[in-house]
């Protein structure tokens, strides 16, 4: 089975940001996912009526949209695409009473009740994932970054999956889970790698042992199109890109940037050294799953396992080093204020410090924590 993989410029960037639709007076998971995605559709004429609009999607939940940048340059850019989506949505759910959110998973509202998107794909998702499909109340942000040749995919996917406890750890959001504290940073980064081919990547010596894994999937009936293979990294075959999908959801435009930044940042300088001659380490497995582990229960207070020889570190101690590491990559993709966005998520707190605060200041009422996502989405900065 060949695989093609499609002419993409170098690191230009395209995002993902999945976000929850909520009760204004309740906070609530709301399924009104149909009665948005009408409303943005009519406020455009030029789409049909079965059209979906270009940067604003429907998901697994109807209590879910997605908004989803174009093709860009430079974080900047990506920003501004996401808040002009964002102003869209606005127009529409602030008349219905409905409010947005983006956590990895929602504090309190019952797993069991959330509908899902009335469409034959994921209709066969839950019928072949059962209990575990439907537990999937969860929300992301993917970042894709352009590969220019085809052979940098896997060795860069290698390097990303090194820093994924980094990742994990500045974006975790999901300690609350059906209205108890499961103890963990991120409860989503478990949940999700339940599903059929969800999870952390095989890594592949070379792009044909990735394509008879991929015609292996298909001979079997794991999946039907390649998207189904839902790996925290991952190639894109048809974009030539690099995916990155370890992160739970970030509730203001601040973090979608710095973690944008730090991704792209991270994909050039693996592709520069790889123009260079040099090549990407890796580590045993049983090292990279301990690493996500230990990201989803301890977040930023986690100590890192950093190489093949077991060496350790606080994961905010070599953020800040790989930080001053790539201030010079940052200056030539245009992004420096973004990734200095980064050390701000770790001043202030990543979002499961932030909910389990205000849970406390609040008596423990978890309404509180999501009206305090609700205006952190409003205000769009980290502070």
């Amino acid at each position: 089975m060949k695989i093609d993989f499609a002419p993409s410029a170098q690191s230009t960037l395209g995002v993902e940001w999945e976000l929850a639709l909520v009760d204004g007076e309740s906070s609530e998971l709301i399924s009104a996912a149909d009665e948005v995605l009408r409303g943005v559709r009519q406020k455009h004429p030029e789409l049909q009526d079965d059209d979906e609009h270009p940067h604003i999607k429907q998901e697994l939940l109807a209590n879910t949209i997605e908004l989803v940048t174009g093709v860009c340059g430079t974080v900047a850019e990506a920003k501004s695409d996401l808040s002009r989506s964002m102003a869209a949505v606005r127009e529409v759910t602030g008349p219905l009473g409905v409010e947005l959110f983006c956590a990895g998973s929602h504090p309190f509202s019952a797993v069991k009740t959330q509908a899902i998107t009335d469409k034959e794909r994921y209709a066969t998702l839950i019928d072949r994932t059962q209990w575990w499909g439907r537990q999937m109340v969860i929300y992301g942000v993917h970042v894709h970054v352009g590969l220019d040749k085809r052979s940098k995919a896997l060795p860069v996917l290698d390097g990303l999956i090194n820093f994924f406890p980094h990742l994990m750890a500045l974006s975790a959001s999901s300690p609350f889970w059906d209205g108890e504290d499961t103890g963990y940073a991120s409860q989503r980064a478990l949940m999700f790698q339940q599903l059929p081919t969800a999870g952390l990547p095989f890594q592949f010596g070379t792009w044909a042992e990735y394509e008879q894994y991929v015609a292996d999937m298909f001979t079997t009936g794991v999946i039907d199109v390649a998207n189904e293979i839902r790996w925290d990294v991952r190639p894109v075959p048809n974009l030539g890109t690099i995916e990155m999908r370890i992160c739970d959801g970030l509730s203001t435009l601040q973090e979608i940037g710095a973690i944008a930044a730090l991704t792209q940042c991270l994909v050039d300088d693996f592709s520069t050294r790889l123009d260079q001659g040099g090549t990407i380490e890796t580590m045993p497995p049983w090292h990279v799953q301990e690493n996500k582990w230990r990201a989803a229960r301890y977040g930023l207070d986690a100590i890192i396992i950093l190489d093949a020889a077991g060496n350790e570190r606080l994961v905010t101690d070599h953020l800040a080093d790989e930080l001053n590491r790539l201030e010079p990559v940052a200056a030539k993709l245009g992004c420096t204020d973004e990734l200095a966005d980064v050390g701000k998520i770790i001043k202030h707190g990543a979002g499961y410090q932030r909910q389990r605060e205000v849970a406390q200041a609040n008596g423990g009422d978890l309404r509180a924590v999501v009206r305090d996502l609700v205006e952190r989405m409003k205000s769009g900065i980290i502070a």
